[in-house]
């Protein structure tokens, strides 16, 4: 098993009243497998996602990532384990505006001390993975939103996490672009890639294979295989 929570609980405290945002959050994750976590504004799953990224911490329960229980990790380690066994994706980019496309993706790379030449051909691969190795010199202002988020994207896999976590990765994309980098996720899943997608949207949430819904803090009962319905139509 890759990811584990077990019995997760998130308050947060406004004044002296204690706000409850996660209640007994249980579920698990396969190495490989597509998942959606879906839910309206306000469900809780923002919070879900910043304590899969270890952006956030449980105020109990336990969450195990390669048989690691993170919770108990202190804020070294958390950093270390963000740099380079989690990759993020976020709804508006969140690349740099003064650098390039490559030094974007670099970024990671150099967090984790790694080489510079070994840096360039890491970032080079990721780029003509994403198809954008024509735009590697270009900034962010000189790309559409599209190119944007294959950038993002690009700096998300540079170091091989073992997890790729999306947040509403076509939120800020018209359709046409949306469809291409939704396409992007089906490829990386397709090369065994985790990818752990947040949304509120069925027809993002309907690429994953498999879907898990949460509303007002708990995730429902029953997650739903898409897969299986697949099979069945075939």
């Amino acid at each position: 098993m890759l990811l584990q929570l077990k019995n997760i609980y998130k308050n947060y405290y406004q004044g002296n009243m204690e706000v409850p945002v996660l209640k007994d959050i249980n579920i698990s994750v396969e190495e490989g497998e597509y998942i959606a976590i879906m839910g309206p504004s306000g469900s809780g799953k923002s919070t879900l996602m910043n304590i899969i990224g270890c952006i956030d911490t449980p105020t109990s329960g336990e969450y195990l990532l390669d048989d690691n229980i993170i919770n108990s990790y202190k804020d070294k380690e958390l950093s270390d384990v963000r740099n380079k066994k989690i990759g993020f994706v976020f709804q508006n980019f969140n690349l740099l505006p003064r650098l390039s496309a490559m030094d974007n993706v670099a970024l990671p790379l150099q967090y984790a001390k790694i080489p510079k030449k070994k840096r360039k051909d890491m970032c080079i691969k990721v780029l003509s993975m994403v198809g954008l190795e024509d735009r590697m010199d270009f900034k962010p202002t000189q790309l559409s939103g599209g190119q944007k988020q294959r950038v993002a994207i690009a700096r998300a896999m540079v170091n091989n996490p073992r997890i790729l976590l999306a947040d509403e990765p076509t939120g800020a994309l018209d359709s046409k672009s949306g469809k291409q980098v939704m396409d992007l996720f089906d490829k990386l899943h397709e090369e065994g890639v985790t990818i752990i997608m947040i949304t509120h949207a069925d027809e993002i949430a309907n690429r994953a294979k498999r879907v898990v819904k949460i509303i007002d803090g708990e995730l429902l009962e029953g997650e739903t295989d898409l897969s299986q319905e697949v099979t069945e139509d075939e």
